[in-house]
């Protein structure tokens, strides 16, 4: 049976491509929904991007016949833009002003109590990314579902990059035997992805154990070809530091993914690495650390200065990381060290569009901040030779519209964890300090 689909503004503007994505189902676009729309379509950001491709679609959807009367879709569903909200008076007497949010709820109790009168009705379903118009419209009695479709798997099943199995001892001895095991020797019910790292346990409760990767091609596991030596001062202190390094430091993996709670040690093992590639290796010309703009609470406003001056603050966590690894002593020394090198460069995300980064050792902080859209802009600029490191905790986001399994981090590590040209490790255990390890997890 087919169902009818009521969409949310906030659905628009996070996937544009969203009015396509309920099958051979109605779709339906509140009018006050193009009000929104064309209220955000000036701003310079992915939502006025998104707004504006909306607007486009709607445009190019209008060759196709009245949108208020409904057009076919191309998957056989069909779009309509509803200028109905005879629904008021009971939504109004339920939650008082009319609001935007009041009117697309409208729209949905006005199909609902229409379908509610025929023979076979049909389900009306409102389709919103804002929890509190999912709650009134369950207190209205209309089925109410967040957008669902570009939703990765559940944060409790999602690639860690890294599983320990318990195997008997004589699997352990055959591997530091002959330095290599067959995936299929693990007997697996399920298969092991390209440079995910196995740690092997002794089943019968000794300290026997190894540590493990997977190779590119995914039938072998080797070990690992990193040593565990300091890397600019920096050592592993847990196995998944020392899985991230191993990643980080494999010149044949250009795109690494690190995700984790803050403190433990993403940020500053990737810039040590970064170091190492860059100023001792010189496997790269130039080291580039970016972060998106996006603020934690409310907006501190323009800041005045150059563009160096306005982005220090929004950096300031790299440079705190930087200087601890130059150890720096006094105000202004790492200014000097930066200069003095040239080959680091600390930019915001607002000025990597339309670049072509070749040769270069990319960091990308705060990426659980980024939309897929973003996040696919970022590793397309990716040139020859170049390798891009996104770092971020899905569980710390402070964009409105995304969430632990819609922001783009966490799509990018579900979409490539299956390629060899890729590797993700989720740390653990924080390093930071006692204090902020129970902050982590008890806050």
């Amino acid at each position: 049976m087919r169902k009818i689909y009521v969409l949310d503004t906030n659905v628009l503007l996070h996937d544009p491509h969203s009015m396509f994505a309920f099958d051979d189902n109605e779709v339906i676009i509140p009018s006050v929904v193009l009000e929104e729309i064309d209220s955000k379509k000036r701003l310079a950001d992915e939502i006025g991007r998104n707004a504006r491709y909306v607007s486009r679609e709607l445009d190019r959807m209008r060759s196709l016949g009245h949108l208020h009367q409904g057009v076919d879709l191309p998957n056989g569903g069909i779009l309509k833009v509803e200028m109905n909200h005879r629904a008021f008076v009971r939504v109004q007497e339920q939650f008082g002003e009319m609001s935007n949010d009041n009117r697309i709820l409208a729209v949905g109790l006005n199909y609902y109590l229409e379908q509610s009168e025929e023979d076979e009705p049909r389900p009306v379903i409102i389709v919103s990314k804002d929890v509190l118009v999912r709650v009134k419209a369950d207190v209205l009695g209309i089925i109410a579902e967040d957008y669902m479709t570009d939703r990765t798997a559940s944060p409790s099943d999602q690639y860690t990059g890294h599983l320990t199995l318990h195997v008997h001892p004589s699997v352990i001895d055959e591997f530091y035997t002959y330095r290599f095991l067959g995936v299929s020797q693990l007997g697996l019910k399920g298969k092991l992805h390209p440079n995910e790292f196995v740690i092997l346990r002794d089943e019968l409760g000794t300290s026997k154990s190894a540590l493990l990767k997977v190779s590119s091609d995914g039938h072998r596991l080797e070990p690992l070809h990193m040593s565990n030596d300091p890397v600019w001062g920096i050592t592993a202190r847990n196995a998944q530091q020392r899985m991230a390094l191993e990643l980080l430091l494999n010149d044949e993996i250009p795109l690494v993914t690190l995700t984790g709670r803050a403190g433990t040690g993403k940020t500053l093992i990737t810039l040590a690495a970064g170091l190492m590639k860059v100023e001792d290796e010189h496997k790269y010309k130039k080291l580039l650390i970016a972060r998106p703009v996006v603020p934690m609470g409310k907006d501190i406003g323009y800041l005045p200065g150059e563009k160096e001056e306005k982005l220090r603050p929004w950096m300031q966590p790299i440079y705190d990381n930087l200087e601890f690894l130059f150890d720096t002593k006094k105000s202004g020394d790492l200014d000097k060290i930066l200069m003095g090198l040239g080959s680091i460069q600390v930019e915001a995300l607002t000025y990597i569009r339309g670049r072509s980064i070749p040769g270069q050792f990319i960091i990308i902080d705060e990426a659980q901040n980024l939309s897929m859209h973003e996040v696919k802009t970022i590793v397309s600029r990716v040139g020859e030779n170049s390798k891009i490191v996104l770092l971020g905790d899905p569980e710390q986001i402070d964009h409105p519209y995304l969430d632990a399994q819609s922001n783009g981090l966490t799509y990018l590590v579900e979409r490539f964890k299956e390629e060899g040209i890729s590797g993700h490790v989720t740390l653990e255990k924080g390093e930071r300090s006692k204090l902020a390890q129970l902050a982590a997890e008890k806050l």
